[in-house]
């Protein structure tokens, strides 16, 4: 059984080989760049399903490299940095990445995060109805239950809601989340944002205060589990 190919553009070899063993592992096909030009050229010519990019490369900035795949690549992209400032990740995700997790990182968080990228790959072919744990979100009726209730939302909070359900297990930023919902103008008014995700939990989790659904990645954004 093969899950995907996953392209690693990474210089430290210590890390390269123990993705390669963990991937492998767990049904991955792996390749591996050790530069920025090793790994653009690997990306045109196997286009892989994921990519594992590290910031700090020798040859070139992997921002700059994430900005340049772009360009044509429209897979998943996945940083895994040391470089783990707020502003680097919020940087990375305006750029293009799908996710963000910082080194030293837990093996089984990373594959629970290719996971989720690897599905957000192929979101236009997702059913109109779409399940986790105890929510049922029908995009088509604009209609939301949980433990099989009707739960009632106003049509921002079912849009919010939408975008977060449509890109599951993906980091949205602040600026993106406001952008795509309330448009270009409102993009600094993360109180607003933070106001109608208090909404949201009210209405979708069990509990509010631990959120199950609706994750807060800390000074960058949400993430819908």
């Amino acid at each position: 059984m093969n899950n995907g190919e996953i392209l690693v553009i990474d210089d430290e070899p210590q890390i390269r080989k123990l993705l390669q063993i963990s991937l492998e592992a767990n049904d991955y096909k792996v390749i591996q760049a050790a530069t920025a030009q090793e790994g653009v050229h690997l990306a045109a010519n196997h286009s892989p399903d994921l990519i594992i990019l590290d910031i700090g490369l020798p040859d070139k900035s992997g921002q700059n490299v994430l900005t340049e795949l772009r360009q044509w690549y429209d897979k998943a992209i996945m940083i895994l940095s040391v470089q783990n400032s707020e502003q680097d990740i919020i940087k990375a995700l305006d750029n293009g990445a799908t996710d963000y997790l910082s080194k030293p990182f837990r093996t089984g968080e990373l594959l629970a995060r290719i996971r989720a990228s690897l599905r957000n790959n192929n979101k236009e072919e997702l059913k109109p109805i779409i399940e986790t744990g105890n929510l049922k979100v029908d995009l088509i009726n604009r209609s939301v239950f949980r433990n099989k209730k009707i739960i009632k939302l106003t049509s921002t909070e079912f849009s919010l809601l939408a975008l977060f359900a449509k890109n599951e297990g993906k980091v949205l930023t602040h600026q993106y989340i406001l952008k795509d919902i309330w448009g270009v103008g409102s993009q600094n008014e993360t109180q607003y944002l933070r106001v109608f995700v208090a909404q949201l939990r009210k209405k979708l989790e069990e509990n509010p205060n631990r959120p199950e659904h609706l994750i807060t990645e800390s000074g960058v954004g949400y993430r819908f589990i």
